[in-house]
């Protein structure tokens, strides 16, 4: 094992509660220029349930975990630079509001990685946290060990508790496995649109999270 991978593993003893993993990204546009992808996924401090949400509350855990996103990433790079190995951190969000595909899917290299599986929300699910997590990625230029995939979804199959949550009937039900296209699961420019509404008044989109918040997996019965 390196000595930049122990490194790097250090960094998440002192944080363990994040959840971590390595992908490979064979199926990025940055495959010809680095090796896999780190990903994480910061939980939220409060695990917000259906019965305790409030969009507000929602908006304020994004936010903290997306400021201890920007830390863990400085020590990261930190140890990369050490190493001299080149790095990326791709953006977080889509650059085009009509495609709303970002350059690179946080979702796709966590499931990757073996963090969790995508919902019927069509949000990375975590057995630990459910969907609860504000995912992050750096991709690399150095061959780290590579996680095992999740391939198929592990919800029940006769839960819809989240598709019946979606205010906009955004949420088809289909149940995921590796190749499902988004487009099975979710109705994405429509929530796109009802959350773009709040941008006059909110100067941002709707951190909505119906969907998320009711979803039982990673709340403490």
């Amino acid at each position: 094992m390196s000595d930049l991978y122990n490194d790097i593993l250090e960094i998440f003893k002192k944080n363990s509660d994040i959840l971590f993993g390595t992908s490979n990204i064979d199926f990025s546009e940055y495959k010809s220029d680095y090796k896999c992808a780190l990903v994480f996924g910061v939980p939220h401090t409060n695990l917000l349930s259906k019965n305790s949400y409030k969009e507000e509350k929602l908006e304020n855990l994004i936010r903290e975990s997306s400021d201890r996103i920007k830390l863990l990433l400085e020590k990261i790079t930190t140890v990369l630079k050490k190493y001299k190995i080149q790095y990326y951190i791709p953006p977080v969000a889509q650059s085009n509001e009509e495609t709303l595909i970002a350059p690179f899917s946080f979702k796709f290299a966590s499931v990757n990685a073996g963090l969790g599986w995508i919902g019927k929300n069509g949000v990375l699910i975590t057995e630990k946290y459910g969907p609860r997590v504000r995912l992050s990625a750096i991709l690399i230029n150095f061959d780290l060990p590579i996680g095992s995939p999740i391939t198929k979804s592990k919800c029940p199959t006769e839960c819809n508790i989240c598709v019946n949550a979606c205010p906009h009937k955004a949420l088809s039900g289909y149940k995921w496995n590796i190749d499902t296209k988004r487009e099975k699961l979710i109705n994405y420019k429509l929530c796109n649109q009802k959350r773009s509404l709040y941008i006059k008044t909110h100067h941002r989109k709707h951190s909505c999270g119906f969907c998320m918040v009711s979803c039982p997996i990673g709340i403490s019965k």
